[in-house]
């Protein structure tokens, strides 16, 4: 039980982090913004990816912490 919860918690540190980070970077894209308009095009393209790669990076924490659980249900399962 404790190795299920200590696995959920380092997945979810992971997460919080990699989101803490990318904001940070949104942020100093967002205002790059206001100069120029190849930065527009630029950052659009940009946000594009980083969007891309939050919902990737999701889904495979999400994929870990469901395959954690599993392990842990398996170990209760009645024969």
């Amino acid at each position: 039980m404790k190795n299920l919860f200590s696995a959920i918690e380092k997945k979810l540190n992971g997460i919080i982090w990699t989101l803490i980070l990318t904001g940070l970077f949104l942020l100093i894209l967002g205002v790059l913004i206001v100069w120029t308009d190849f930065v527009v095009r630029l950052l659009i393209g940009l946000l594009v990816i980083v969007v891309a790669y939050v919902f990737f990076y999701g889904g495979i924490k999400a994929w870990g912490v469901k395959r954690e659980v599993e392990k842990f249900l398996k170990f209760f399962k009645i024969k």
